[in-house]
């Protein structure tokens, strides 16, 4: 029941309906999908422009839901943007109209213990153990760093601790893996992880920040082209909202994704180009305002939301650091802010990762001391583990279909 509560309010009343499961098409566009799903093109013409953008953030090879009725009628789809929020299209089973909205997306996430032993290749014996592909090439890059898996010998130990968002029943997004262990002619290499997901064999390690707080390699202290750095948009930053694909809307009260950074500002405040490039749009944009789009080198093009006046035209080159427009709160907005949005060879990317205050070298580094918490006692875990072997979880991978049997009012899975 609980695996598609996302569905009851649409197919209650209904005889039988199907869930299956596909994946987004190389070169698939959003209404081309309508088309051939035979819904309206209308509902594009009804999408909010400050929702549109969230379509390019559909992934080649994103596998999505869809729930059809006995006649092939599409009813609802359920399409990811990311881990947390999704597309959903629904009919209105009243006027039989669709509608289109942007929802968080229902998961559960849980703790898996796995004990397996190396008959091939850490890789393939996590997917023969548990059938999570996922965990298996996350385990694969977590261990290549530490372990020459070359070297590993058939009926060596192999175990590990992690965590899995579940959706519908299967494994979804990222695998977060706590610790893994790999005993080896007798010796035991346990590998932690830190709060960032990195690998490293000592529960504590010193480890180099920039004066930002991003981790430092040597390939990052080196001389860097001015044209190449991004600067910040306004002289004097402070970030009100951060990048992130879920975040409570303070106007349309509900949750969307936030694919960009806002920055607490006077109205009037100028607006800076974070480098030098050509102005591709400059005018209003739906919910976003009066806007300016600049196209840059590499594949890069930035956007300055909410302005109050726009200082440049369509066409016109700028340099970086030249005024492009003024702070304001046009659009959809609750005061004034700079609402801007970084986007690499049309993708949305976080602007933090990429805005620099100056170029050159990186001229200040901290050395922090991080402990890994609570590593003694997933030690203790994974020893437990080896006395007595838990029963890895296996997942399923097959294609979902659910039947409504409307008598009882609920459901009845069917393995097809």
């Amino acid at each position: 029941m609980r695996l598609i509560s996302i569905f009851i309010s649409l197919i209650i009343s209904l005889q039988a309906a199907k869930v299956v499961e596909t994946r987004w098409l190389e070169g698939q566009v959003f209404s081309k999908y309508l088309e051939d799903r035979k819904v309206p093109l209308s509902l594009m013409n009804s999408i909010d422009d400050s929702d549109k953008q969230f379509l390019s953030e559909i992934q080649i090879g994103m596998k999505f839901f869809e729930l059809f009725d006995e006649s092939g009628q599409l009813l609802q789809a359920l399409i990811p943007i990311g881990e947390e929020m999704q597309i959903q299209i629904a009919r209105d089973k009243s006027s039989g109209k669709y509608s289109f909205d942007i929802i968080p997306i229902e998961f559960s996430k849980d703790e898996y213990k796995v004990v397996t032993q190396i008959e091939t290749n850490p890789h393939d014996d996590i997917i023969k153990a548990t059938n999570n592909r996922i965990l298996a090439n996350k385990i694969n890059s977590f261990l290549k760093e530490q372990v020459d898996c070359r070297k590993l010998k058939k009926s060596d130990t192999l175990a590990i601790i992690y965590a899995q968002k579940k959706r519908l029943g299967k494994p979804f997004g990222s695998t977060d893996l706590k610790i893994a262990m790999i005993e080896t002619g007798g010796k035991k290499r346990f590998i932690y992880a830190d709060e960032e997901g990195v690998p490293f064999t000592k529960t504590v390690k010193k480890i180099t920040y920039d004066s930002k707080g991003n981790r430092v390699t040597a390939a990052q202290i080196r001389k860097i082209k001015a044209s190449y750095i991004f600067g910040m948009p306004l002289r004097h930053i402070r970030i009100s909202s951060r990048f992130t694909y879920k975040r409570w809307h303070p106007i349309l009260h509900r949750y969307r994704p936030h694919l960009g950074v806002d920055f607490a500002a006077r109205r009037g405040t100028p607006l800076l180009a974070v480098n030098k490039g050509k102005v591709i749009f400059a005018g209003w944009k739906g919910g976003y305002g009066k806007v300016v789009k600049i196209r840059h080198r590499s594949g890069y093009v930035s956007l300055y939301a909410h302005q109050s006046r726009i200082k440049v035209k369509r066409g016109q080159s700028v340099k970086k650091g030249q005024i492009i427009g003024y702070v304001g709160s046009t659009g959809r907005s609750t005061g004034p802010h700079l609402h801007f949005g970084l986007y690499k060879r049309g993708k949305v990317i976080n602007p933090l990762k990429v805005l620099k205050k100056s170029s050159g070298k990186i001229a200040s580094f901290i050395t922090k001391r991080i402990e890994i918490k609570g590593a003694k006692e997933k030690r203790a875990k994974i020893m437990k583990m080896l006395k007595h072997p838990p029963i890895n979880y296996k997942w399923e991978y097959f294609k979902l279909n659910y039947t409504l049997i409307n008598e009882k009012k609920h459901y009845t899975k069917v393995k097809s």
